[in-house]
């Protein structure tokens, strides 16, 4: 699970929500970080997609110490 900001909102962390990494088929920088599920919906954070993906490596590598 990634922790992640919804695009656009507020600073006082009602935007974060967890994602389960799994569920991740693709990550576009369109400028904005689209995130598509392997259910075919999208999600739009605020995260860059660099981050994203270096959050999704650091959980995967958390696994694998398990």
């Amino acid at each position: 699970m990634i922790k992640l900001t919804k695009f656009n909102s507020k600073s006082d962390k009602k935007g974060e929500f967890v994602l389960n990494a799994e569920i991740i088929q693709t990550i576009e920088e369109t400028p904005d970080t689209v995130i598509t599920l392997i259910n075919e919906k999208t999600l739009i954070v605020d995260e860059p997609m660099e981050e994203v993906v270096r959050r999704v490596m650091k959980y995967r590598r958390a696994l694998k110490q398990f």
